[in-house]
């Protein structure tokens, strides 16, 4: 076999991984986010306002070790034990807020009646910003980042991997918690109203998709000229992500503009339903399964990328509704809590509804985008949303137990709470963030990605390095993804393709 079909043979044929173990990886970042909070925190108690040399390149190590160095470890060398890791994070994670909270010469640990758990719940944050979404954003793209090179290599484990007929991989999620993520900051979800007539509308959203066609174009191009190893069973002969991203895009607007935005998740439900129905009632599964003739014409050649479309605008649709229940306007941080628990009970009703149709009906298949896939993918992003919004309410409490309001991409407490000096610095501390890097570029920060990976794959022998230097290798590709961004941000400057 040459090369190319050893690398090829290396992602194919896999069936994944259990919901729980995806699942478990939602307790990681956010045990991550608090602890890089704590850190923040532990630093000002210690030093006051003393800068640090260097505060560009400190703030952005600080987040790689913190944010993206655990992402690498745990599904790669420390992938086996994921659980301990999370138990020792959380061990971790408490002894630093017992420390905290007992600090010499801090107001909670002299005054404790003045942080319960009442006066808490009845507190304000700062209205419009609601970190967890933009946290949820961020974390989808660098796992996605690291997930598509690190695929290639030994030390990335195969369970992880896309499946390749029906499974819940890493990956497989991944790809739906992708299209979920743009779909929560869509303009729908965040109440913007149309201007003009729909038509224009519609015509500005086709507008806007054109950078992902491009995209599209020039991967599909460079994969046929350089001979790079590919999936066809992902998308097909032809097809790629970014097509599928584009059109998702466009029709999803289409509807959104014709019928109201808050009753998205009707749509949702309906489309995944009737998608699943001719899937049973018609030979689509078959044909989409088991039809290996990829020349008979374009629709042959590229079924998995078509056919599995009503299945990502579904997620999209339910994404919307997901995005407009979050971006309603609230200060309390009991409002919050509520949010919480809703998504947890919503996640929690989406779990029994994916366990009642894997028994009944068919198991998860990305490649299909089924009914399955679909309530796999919202219940385990609302999921992980509870987990962020949880970590964020955790550090909004350290921070003001501590009186240190200086965490970056966390929740703000109430203007009235803090002094203009201490919002300044805030600000300041947001310009060094690493979250805040790639949240202003993701669509760039996606599209690097993508080359570095390229790059990689034709400078390292990806079968023969050891678990070490595969370590290294994914370490130093997300160090100058990640620096890029970074870079960019330090200065200010948002790339736009339209």
């Amino acid at each position: 076999m040459s090369q190319r079909e050893l690398k090829e043979a290396f992602i194919s044929n896999l069936n994944g991984t259990s919901l729980g173990e995806v699942a478990l990886g939602s307790f990681l970042t956010p045990l991550c986010f608090i602890n890089r909070g704590l850190v923040w925190i532990l630093y000002y108690q210690a030093k006051g306002t003393v800068p640090l040399p260097f505060p560009w390149i400190s703030h952005f190590v600080l987040d790689f070790c913190m944010i993206v160095a655990p992402l690498v470890l745990s599904c790669t060398m420390l992938s086996d034990i994921l659980h301990l890791v999370i138990l020792a994070l959380a061990l971790v994670s408490g002894a630093f807020q017992w420390y905290v909270y007992h600090a010499k010469g801090n107001p909670a640990a002299v005054h404790p009646q003045t942080v319960t758990s009442k006066n808490f719940l009845k507190s304000h944050v700062q209205s419009g910003r609601v970190p967890m979404v933009t946290v949820f954003r961020v974390l989808v793209n660098i796992k996605t980042a690291i997930s598509i090179l690190a695929v290639d290599f030994n030390v990335f484990p195969r369970r992880y991997a896309k499946t390749e007929l029906y499974g819940t991989g890493v990956m497989d999620f991944g790809v739906g918690a992708y299209v979920f993520a743009n779909a929560l900051v869509s303009p729908e979800a965040r109440g913007r109203t149309i201007v003009g007539s729909k038509m224009n509308h519609i015509a500005k959203q086709l507008m806007t998709v054109w950078p992902l066609l491009v995209l599209g174009l020039i991967r599909l191009a460079s994969v046929k000229m350089t001979g790079y190893h590919e999936h066809v069973t992902e998308y097909g002969v032809h097809w790629n992500f970014f097509f599928t991203l584009a059109i998702v895009r466009v029709v999803a607007s289409l509807l959104l503009a014709l019928f109201p935005v808050g009753h998205s998740w009707i749509f949702a439900v309906l489309l995944s339903g009737l998608y699943q129905s001719a899937l049973e009632t018609t030979g689509l599964k078959s044909f989409l399964l088991h039809n290996n003739d990829r020349t008979v014409d374009f629709v042959h050649a590229n079924k998995e990328g078509l056919f599995s479309v009503p299945g990502y605008i579904a997620i999209y649709m339910a994404g919307v509704q997901v995005g407009l229940y979050l971006m309603k306007p609230r200060t309390l941080v009991r409002d919050y809590f509520r949010v919480i628990f809703n998504f947890l009970w919503g996640s929690g009703v989406l779990y029994a509804g994916l366990f009642l149709c894997q028994a009944t009906v068919e198991p998860v298949s990305r490649r299909l985008a089924n009914l399955s896939f679909c309530l796999w993918i919202v219940a385990q992003c609302t999921f992980f949303l509870a987990c962020l919004a949880l970590g964020d309410m955790a550090l909004l409490m350290l921070q003001r137990k501590s009186h240190c309001y200086l965490v970056p991409s966390a929740w703000n407490p109430h203007e009235k709470d803090k002094d203009s000096v201490a919002e300044g610095k805030r600000r300041s501390m947001d310009r060094f963030c690493l979250y805040q890097a790639i949240n202003r570029n993701q669509l760039l920060f996606f599209l690097i990605a993508n080359v570095t990976t390229g790059l990689t794959n034709i400078l390292v022998d990806t079968f023969s390095t050891s678990d070490y230097v595969s370590v290294s290798v994914l370490l130093a590709y997300m160090f100058i993804n990640c620096g890029a961004v970074h870079i960019l941000h330090l200065f200010k400057i948002t790339v736009k393709f339209w």
